[in-house]
């Protein structure tokens, strides 16, 4: 005899599976790797060590 099957689960599974494809297919086009986003926050740090070194102190 055959087994039941839910039918609204492997919808949702067929959904799911849809969706984790397209989220890695996004991180490989879209993502940034480990060096560029370190590269990112040093050059953050810098801009900001460097506005922070320009401002005049209220007396």
């Amino acid at each position: 005899m055959a087994d039941i099957i839910s039918l609204k689960k492997k919808r949702k599974a067929k959904i799911r599976s849809q969706k984790e494809k397209k989220a890695s297919e996004n991180r490989i086009k879209f993502g940034r790797t480990k060096t560029e986003k370190k590269r990112d926050t040093l050059e953050k740090e810098r801009h900001e060590r460097q506005l922070d070194g320009h401002k005049l102190e209220k007396e």
